[in-house]
């Protein structure tokens, strides 16, 4: 049953709503898929996070006409679906990676960070990105290594000194 024009703005309304405020997209051909699979790729996405949608071409091209992710419009070929990651862009290329190894027929045909383009093949590589808190935990650790330097160059002498001291104290015990 073909889509009504109000439809049609409605989609393309959504889809561009969603784009302005993502900070990651992808386009992945299902083709060969099941029903079941599906169901299971929308579920996951939805605990991820991750806004998917299966959106004609032609509607997601107008979609994405104006939006950082313009693009993406050249991998809109065949049956596609877009997925947007709103938080980290590592949720996407993670949900994917874990699903395309269950899931051979799914393909990632493009993906992007605003106006870049990569390869499809750069999916494994933005999947290892680190969570936004594991890349704070890591900046803490860095920001903190010379502040706990100095903490232990300042304590050494005082601990040498206890440590000749109880040296000294043992050794006259024992004699």
């Amino acid at each position: 049953m073909p889509l009504k024009l109000d439809e049609k703005k409605t989609i393309v309304l959504d889809v561009s709503k969603v784009a302005e405020q993502a900070t990651f997209a992808m386009v992945a051909s299902y083709r060969g898929l099941t029903v079941t699979q599906m169901t299971v790729l929308r579920a996951r996405a939805r605990q991820a996070n991750v806004y998917l949608r299966i959106v004609p071409n032609t509607l997601a091209r107008r979609a994405l006409q104006d939006s950082k992710f313009s693009c993406l419009q050249e991998a809109l070929v065949g049956p596609m679906i877009l997925l947007f990651s709103m938080a980290d862009p590592g949720d996407v290329a993670r949900l994917v990676r874990d699903f395309v190894k269950e899931n051979q027929l799914f393909e990632v045909k493009a993906l992007t960070f605003g106006q870049t383009l990569l390869p499809a093949d750069e999916l494994a590589t933005v999947a290892d990105l680190p969570t936004r808190d594991q890349a704070l935990a890591m900046l803490m650790g860095v920001i903190q290594a010379p502040i706990t330097k100095l903490v232990r160059t300042l304590a050494e002498p005082y601990a040498q000194c206890v440590r000749v001291v109880a040296a000294v104290g043992s050794k006259k015990e024992a004699a």
